[in-house]
């Protein structure tokens, strides 16, 4: 699952692990995981293709994306995103969904 957020984009998928209560969070920015999940342990540069990532706890994984969705006060995402770098490259993600949106 891919998670925008005006500070954040996560990837979070299940990569497995001994127990199943954990999810995989996966960031490209430095800093993004632990703008939602400030107690994660970050790993880096660790071969793949996402700089970061961490093993969290899947409740704690789903309490905070929803808590992420019941403070939204904004009426448009776009010009919440502050960082332009950010802002532009969500952009190019919104206009291929555009784009995707047309075809049949």
């Amino acid at each position: 699952m891919w998670i925008f957020l005006p500070d954040s984009f996560l990837s979070i998928v299940d990569k497995g692990d001994d127990t199943g209560q954990t999810l995989l969070v996966r960031g490209r920015r430095k800093g993004d995981i632990e703008h939602i999940f400030p107690n994660a342990t970050v790993q880096s540069n660790v071969g793949t293709d996402y700089a970061y990532r961490a093993r969290i706890d899947r409740n704690e994984v789903a309490d905070a994306i929803a808590a992420s969705i019941k403070a939204i006060e904004y009426p448009n995402f776009k010009n919440e995103v502050a960082e332009q770098n950010r802002h532009d490259a969500y952009f190019n993600v919104w206009s291929a969904m555009y784009r995707f949106q047309g075809l049949k």
